[in-house]
């Protein structure tokens, strides 16, 4: 449970970052105007707090591990929002960062301490 809990943790944040800029893209580079660029920043400020829901206490894991998240998730925000076609490259890079993710949070360890 305490898994999905943090992978559902990471697809929250993801949205609300990727969510966000993009607002703030369309609102500045695409002339929607101020409200969409209000809304970017936001959804930036939720992803903000997303984190500090993770059952893991560290914070420099926590964020090394999304980035990871943050890849596979910008492209595949891009292929259903902005209708960009990844090519393989784009697919094998985005799973060797979430096999990154796998390791980095979910790997056995020892307690920290």
């Amino acid at each position: 449970m305490t898994v999905l809990r943090s992978l559902l943790l990471f697809a929250l944040a993801a949205l609300a970052e990727i969510g966000g800029a993009w607002l703030i893209w369309q609102g500045w580079r695409e002339n929607r105007g101020l409200w969409w660029i209000a809304g970017g920043v936001l959804a930036l400020g939720a992803y903000g707090f997303v984190a500090t829901f993770q059952p893991d206490p560290n914070f420099g894991r926590i964020l090394a591990a999304y980035g990871g998240v943050f890849v596979a998730g910008s492209l595949a925000w891009a292929m259903a929002v902005d209708r960009f076609r990844p090519d393989r490259w784009d697919y094998i890079g985005a799973a060797i960062c979430l096999i990154g993710v796998a390791v980095i949070m979910y790997a056995p360890r020892a307690t920290d301490g």
